[in-house]
């Protein structure tokens, strides 16, 4: 069971940190921030909670909250994963096709984002019920955390002289 949601964790953080667009904002146009950009800001992967559970003084009521919770979330992850290899697979097939059908491949990719949505529910609930687990401190400090571990920590690139 413990693989099982160590798993989960592993999965949910990259499904959520992974789907981030190219800088340009995706199909070479540049546009607003992605969404998932708040995503990052305001949520916790739940294995960066439980790799500093000590540096944030998790208690054990929190700790048995966010089993719970993360136990509760794991049956419909899976289900859901299950559910979006099915129409992923079904959608290659479709593609595979020397002259798809329209149609079928719009039909069968709606089918495939409305299991997107709903894991992405699944998933941002099990997050935003972790989080509310969490003190205001406890958040202050993983968001601390979190700009720890991004590569050269909180510094920014040093600014661009374009001069010639």
């Amino acid at each position: 069971m413990r693989f099982l949601i160590i798993t989960l964790l592993l999965c949910s953080s990259a499904f959520i940190y992974g789907q981030q667009p190219p800088p340009d904002g995706g199909l070479g146009s540049p546009g607003p921030k992605p969404p998932n950009d708040l995503m990052c800001r305001v949520f916790f992967p739940p294995e960066l909670v439980m790799r500093n559970q000590k540096a944030i003084d998790l208690t054990s009521e929190q700790q048995t909250a966010i089993r719970s919770e993360m136990q509760k979330s794991l049956p419909h992850f899976t289900e859901l994963q299950w559910e979006l290899s099915a129409e992923e697979e079904a959608l290659a097939k479709l593609l595979k096709a020397s002259q798809p059908d329209e149609a079928q491949v719009l039909t069968q990719l709606d089918k495939l984002l409305g299991v997107e949505v709903n894991l992405k529910k699944v998933q941002l609930g099990m997050m935003l019920r972790i989080r509310n687990l969490l003190t205001t401190d406890q958040q202050e400090k993983l968001r601390q955390l979190k700009r720890d571990d991004r590569p050269g920590g909180d510094q920014r690139p040093p600014p661009r002289d374009d001069r010639p």
